[in-house]
């Protein structure tokens, strides 16, 4: 037993020698962040906020390995979409998104700082070599490189002797065992019952805020761009009336408008008031007193909307913030003045009005034209005015019936949405933006087949991971098993 302890206490110091400090870990992960951060993906919505619910698992799992004492061990899938165009080899799945990015998917299993650097670097085919320049063990360094999960194999005897965990055995059993809905729900129930308690008088106050000011400046709505917690909300809406109680008169203008709370400050394509997060008063107020500009500005989009439609047969030109990137009304004015322009000059023979009651998006990160499976078309603004005129010809049957089949769509989601809420007693069913309505029902249809009385009260996320956010909201796979 004696020689059981000591051997513990080498252990100890033996990881402790080779395991980085949280600051060392964030500047050996410098690259990774760059090449992995949401801001960088504007243009992509869908990776944006991949990568941005899989960092936010990642600092979790980081934290919890710097907590004195940390033995818990439960294995971590991640997905990244990458900002490389070329395929590397790697050991991990890998595959490239339709807008060219390298998604790649790896899983945590590493107990100290030093080796999941490592692990995430060599998993995304991003160099390692920097870490070697930080106050780390080179012969530790290299112990790590070459194995992935721990440099010291105990003998089975040790494990069933102390009672601790052994870290090779779980990580089999994980890989092994897949996830499901009951296990899972099981497993964090209490946790995220615990979370929404805590945040329950937090989420009063946010209501309140919302009503309170939506009803002082007559908004049609306040919105955040992303999903922050809701002490953030609450601050955010507090900043804003202090601003409404120091210059009253520069709010006169925002009768009937939505206000989002996002990066960066300005109007944006849908016509919405933006107030970036980062941004001080001044700046606020500074967007305040430009609204009247904007809205004229906002008319001349309007007009130049209706000018391409009367060019295309009459298809509608939409802005849709669910696809979209966010882009404020001078990007999305000068986007659609270059591709009017182009169109205009093409003389495309289209027949008046033979296209009404189609749709249409700009995109500028494309070079063909598609049909998306929600009936609308999607048009990069580089196209040729030849081949659009071919491709709109020849799926405009099939994008009424898309259209159409939206509409039934919408309408089945939302009944299954309502069912569901009541059927589990849950106190908000919501998805993510990147959840599709074909997914949201099939996840509810099989949702309705179960019994689940962990969900009574709680506020449940359909998304594309398990995950419980810091307000106690469920998040859980559209796909669950």
């Amino acid at each position: 037993f004696v020689r059981l302890c000591l051997d513990k206490i080498l252990l100890q110091y033996i990881l402790q020698s080779r395991t980085l400090s949280g600051a060392d870990a964030i500047n050996a992960l410098r690259p990774f962040y760059f090449a992995v951060h949401p801001d960088f993906f504007g243009q992509h919505p869908k990776e944006r906020e991949v990568n941005e619910n899989s960092l936010k698992r990642l600092n979790g799992y980081l934290e919890n390995l710097q907590k004195p004492g940390f033995r818990s061990f439960k294995p971590t899938q991640l997905t990244f979409y990458v900002r490389e165009r070329e395929p590397n080899s790697s050991n991990v799945q890998e595959s490239f998104s339709a807008s060219g990015f390298r998604a790649v998917s790896f899983t945590l299993h590493t107990r100290d700082l030093l080796s999941t650097v490592l692990d995430i670097l060599n998993s995304c085919s991003l160099s390692t070599e920097h870490v070697q320049s930080l106050n780390v063990n080179s012969q530790a360094h290299k112990e790590a490189k070459s194995t992935v999960n721990r440099p010291i194999k105990w003998d089975k005897t040790y494990y069933s002797f102390t009672g601790f965990k052994d870290p090779e055995e779980e990580l089999e059993q994980a890989q092994r065992v897949e996830t499901t809905l009951l296990s899972w729900l099981d497993d964090n129930e209490a946790s995220a019952v615990k979370k929404l308690k805590k945040s329950l008088p937090l989420r009063k106050e946010l209501e309140r805020l919302k009503i309170e000011l939506s009803r002082e400046l007559q908004l049609s709505d306040i919105r955040w761009q992303r999903s922050w917690g809701i002490a953030h909300r609450c601050s955010q809406l507090h900043s804003l009336g202090r601003l409404v109680q120091q210059r009253p008169e520069i709010l006169e203008n925002v009768k009937g408008r939505t206000v989002v709370f996002t990066d960066r400050s300005g109007m944006s394509a849908a016509g919405h008031i933006m107030l970036g997060t980062m941004d001080v008063h001044h700046h606020w107020t500074k967007i305040f007193e430009r609204l009247p500009n904007y809205y004229k500005l906002q008319k001349r989009l309007l007009l130049l909307e209706d000018r391409i439609s009367q060019l295309l047969g009459g298809i509608q030109v939409i802005y849709i913030e669910e696809l979209q990137p966010l882009l404020t009304l001078e990007e999305y004015f000068e986007t659609l003045n270059s591709f009017y322009n182009k169109l205009r000059d093409s003389r495309l023979p289209f027949h008046p009005r033979s296209l009404r009651g189609l749709q249409m998006i700009l995109e500028s990160d494309r070079y063909a034209p598609s049909l998306h499976e929600l009936g609308h078309f999607m048009i990069p603004t580089v196209c040729d005015p030849a081949a659009l005129q071919w491709f709109i010809f020849a799926k405009a049957q099939e994008a009424r019936e898309n259209l159409k089949r939206k509409e039934e769509m919408m309408i089945t989601e939302k009944e299954l949405i309502n069912t569901s809420t009541e059927r589990f007693s849950l106190d908000r069913l919501y998805k993510e933006p990147s959840v599709s309505s074909a997914q949201m029902i099939d996840c509810c249809k099989r949702l309705l087949e179960e019994s689940l009385p962990y969900l009574q009260g709680m506020h449940l996320c359909i998304s594309h991971f398990y995950s419980v956010l810091q307000d106690g909201d469920l998040c859980i796979p559209w796909n669950w098993k």
